[in-house]
């Protein structure tokens, strides 16, 4: 199959820059080109293009990723690797919700507590200003 890098995009939802970069990057195969320099990609591509994207919506890094087309690369691996990726990615996950669940909790009080009246009594404000207002000293910051 001969597919230029726009159809390559909009079949796969990837934008053409984002293509052109996980090819420097190494993620994609460079493709071959006809006699004017146009990229042209087969459906091998369509499907590395796709794993790429899917692995980028669960919210695996590229190198993660770098490292599961390694592994799909090569069928006969053993799998264990892809799940200690995902395993790990996972609990950055959970971490992750934690930190955001604190952070949650944290502004709902501080809005809860604020009267609506002047800045001069205005929880939010009192509270930014002052850590020690916080009902947690690290109310989950996020990474």
């Amino acid at each position: 199959m001969d597919i230029p890098i726009g159809v390559l995009a909009r079949r796969t939802g990837a934008k053409v820059q984002t293509i052109r970069y996980y090819e420097q990057i190494g993620l994609m195969d460079e493709p071959v080109r006809t006699y004017g320099g146009q990229r042209r990609y087969d459906e091998d591509a369509v499907k590395r293009l796709s794993f790429i994207r899917h692995a980028r919506a669960l919210g695996f890094s590229l190198e993660q990723i770098s490292n599961l087309l390694a592994l799909a690369d090569n069928p006969q691996s053993d799998c264990s690797s892809a799940d200690s990726i995902a395993r790990a990615h996972l609990q950055t996950v959970k971490a992750k919700i934690a930190a955001l669940n604190s952070l949650k909790r944290e502004l709902a009080r501080m809005v809860d507590h604020c009267d609506g009246t002047k800045t001069a009594n205005c929880r939010v404000i009192e509270t930014l200003a002052n850590h020690d207002l916080c009902a947690s000293q690290t109310h989950g910051e996020l990474k």
